[in-house]
């Protein structure tokens, strides 16, 4: 489990977001949990956020649940600005 997001890092701040996401989803069948994890994140998260978290998952995933990195390839990747 995460700790507590650190308000001066945006990356904690959205692990530990993401992570709360795929708590909740993993009360799911693991399919549909995956699927309504990235539903999520694609409808509600901002392009900035999308890439922020890519970055975390393209550094490894540290600290992310492992539906977050299922779900990675359903979640729409922000082109860079």
């Amino acid at each position: 489990m995460s700790p507590e997001p650190s308000h001066t890092n945006p990356q904690a701040k959205l692990i530990y977001m993401a992570n709360q996401i795929a708590k909740f989803m993993e009360s799911k069948p693991h399919a549909e949990g995956v699927a309504l994890l990235a539903s999520h994140i694609n409808d509600f998260w901002e392009p900035r956020m999308r890439r922020h978290l890519f970055s975390v998952i393209d550094e490894g995933g540290a600290g992310l649940r492992p539906l977050v990195l299922e779900a990675a390839d359903r979640i729409k990747r922000p082109v860079s600005a």
